[in-house]
């Protein structure tokens, strides 16, 4: 115990992130290891350290969001600052380039801190209903972190049904040297890691939190059901998005959660980036504070915003904005701003020494998902799907209406579908996944390169220090 007690004080000393609002400002390394877990408000210091570690700049305060959005053919490098990404948006990646090592290493030290709890937990004299909530909040935040990690280091899952190399899954906590020697485990079997890891999380979690701010900032069972509809449907198991959907959309308009949290969409969408981010469509975000920064080049309002940040990454003039479908008197097209004759995703605005919640689910995704889904699964033009792709839309156009006559076949609607998330989730870090999940190719934007689906560029490498501390790695052929 007091082995596993100390890698987490190093974690939260290492991690570039930390909750000082949320935590207690008990000296943690004061703590011994005997009552690490003893009380309740202890174990919440940990559990809050967990998001603390995930919500860190290299990974989800920010650059995690960039890296899968700038490999697709939305944005533009203004900078050419190899610091901010650029070798990730014009596919210039190597195993020992920063931003790849970088991701990696907060990624694995999230799942350690998840881990670590984990492990805390289950010699803690405090409640049973707290120690089975507790855990379930880690391993929705582990499924997080290898979701997101899988999605980028290993080929997506329909190119072998699974069978290629994913990642090593550290499932332990590890609190010593001698453990760095792992396998890589299937991409199959990392997904199947991460279903189970939901299937408990939605069993144990609260239906509800205490407020609006911990029902959006810790999860619930809403949130672990969302994340099981992003996560089947980067497998192509659109049966499977179906039914968890079903579990909190209800079956027709207006669309809401059927239990637990009551979220459903916003009137207006700018609602959802407003301070504080605490809409009942915010299904699941990361807060921050003057105290609790991602660091200035991690942040989204850095990487976008041309006044409050640095304006690292323009919107391309090829790409989303351009499709004549999305109508100027679209209330999303406000959310975009023109500096220097470019324009910048908008979205985050406020100053990188208080930087805006980072939006990780949000209800109109689930829709979406659920739309894509029943039309994937029963190939023809559902009603139902049309329903729910009007919902998005009609938030901010209510001029435009799709019926079934707008669509000539089902793969119609699949690409007006594909073109409303490439709106409504732009600079939210779906891109990336959205085309590797259905085999497409990365275009040609800008000075970079396309990279089709064979090329060694379509997922990034494993990174040379993985693969010289962890001898049973192999590197991604």
């Amino acid at each position: 115990m007091k082995k596993i007690f100390l890698m987490f004080v190093t974690a939260m000393v290492i991690t570039a992130c930390t909750d000082a609002d949320s935590l207690s400002p008990l000296n943690q390394t004061r703590i011994s290891d005997v009552t690490a877990f003893e009380t309740p408000e202890r174990a919440l210091q940990a559990v809050l350290g967990m998001y603390s570690g995930v919500k860190g700049g290299q990974f989800y305060g920010g650059r995690y969001f960039n890296y899968q959005d700038v490999r697709g053919e939305e944005f533009n490098n203004e900078k050419t600052n190899g610091v901010t990404n650029l070798f990730t948006w014009n596919f210039g990646l190597q195993s020992s380039t920063n931003e790849v090592q970088n991701l990696w290493y907060e990624g694995y030290l999230a799942i350690n801190r998840c881990n670590v709890v984990i492990a805390g937990l289950d010699s803690a004299p405090i409640a049973a209903n707290l120690k089975t909530q507790y855990k379930a909040e880690a391993l929705f935040l582990r499924a997080l972190s290898y979701y997101s990690l899988v999605t980028l280091y290993a080929r997506p899952y329909w190119d072998g049904n699974g069978s290629k190399p994913g990642l090593p899954l550290r499932l332990k906590a590890e609190t010593s040297s001698g453990s760095s020697n792992l396998v890589r485990s299937s991409v199959a079997d990392v997904y199947k890691q991460i279903i189970e890891d939901l299937d408990f999380a939605e069993a144990n979690l609260t239906l509800t939190n205490a407020n609006a701010y911990d029902n959006t900032t810790r999860a619930h069972k809403n949130t672990a059901i969302a994340l099981k509809t992003r996560v089947y449907l980067s497998m192509n198991k659109y049966d499977k998005v179906i039914s968890e959907a079903d579990k909190i959309v209800s079956n027709a308009a207006p669309f809401s959660s059927i239990s637990g949290v009551s979220n459903k969409l916003v009137p207006a969408i700018s609602a959802v980036f407003a301070t504080p981010a605490l809409t009942t469509e915010n299904v699941f975000s990361f807060a921050y504070s003057p105290t609790d920064l991602p660091g200035t080049q991690n942040s989204l309002v850095s990487y976008y915003s041309p006044t409050a940040g640095t304006g690292e990454y323009s919107l391309l003039a090829t790409g989303i904005i351009s499709d004549a479908g999305w109508k100027t008197t679209d209330s999303r097209r406000a959310l975009n701003v023109v500096n220097g004759g470019k324009t910048y995703l908008n979205k985050w605005t406020k100053s990188t020494a208080d930087v805006d919640f980072v939006p990780v689910i949000r209800y109109s995704e689930i829709l979406l998902n659920l739309s894509e889904a029943i039309v994937r699964d029963k190939k023809l033009i559902d009603s139902r799907a049309i329903q729910l792709l009007n919902a998005v839309r009609g938030r901010s156009d209510a001029t435009t209406v799709f019926t079934s006559a707008s669509f000539a076949s089902f793969q119609d609607l699949l690409n007006q579908i594909a073109i409303e998330r490439r709106i409504e989730l732009l600079g939210e870090g779906f891109r990336s996944p959205d085309v590797m999940r259905l085999a497409q190719n990365f275009v040609a934007k800008g000075g970079a390169p396309a990279v089709s689906i064979t090329d060694s560029q379509y997922i990034w490498p494993i990174p040379n220090n993985e693969l010289l501390y962890n001898k049973l790695c192999v590197p991604n052929s």
